[in-house]
């Protein structure tokens, strides 16, 4: 264990770190979030890309007409 000026010289050095990682957001949940940017009209499921969304749709809602934006999307 760190005593005297080793000790607050830790836990300056972790404030700093702490505070950098505030300042950068770098926050996996939100940057995951960010990234879902396709929303099944039917289940509100949230999907990265066209080609996932298309395969979710086909697979999970098959008797549901096809959105629009999914008519030429390669699956």
């Amino acid at each position: 264990m760190a005593r005297g000026q080793q000790k607050i010289q830790s836990q300056q050095k972790n404030a700093k770190k702490q505070a950098e990682k505030k300042k950068h957001g770098s926050d996996q949940k939100a940057a995951a979030k960010a990234a879902l940017v396709f929303t099944c009209p039917v289940c509100r499921t949230q999907m990265p890309d066209p080609k996932t969304f298309k395969q979710h749709f086909e697979s999970k809602h098959p008797k549901s007409p096809m959105p629009p934006e999914l008519a030429n999307v390669q699956a």
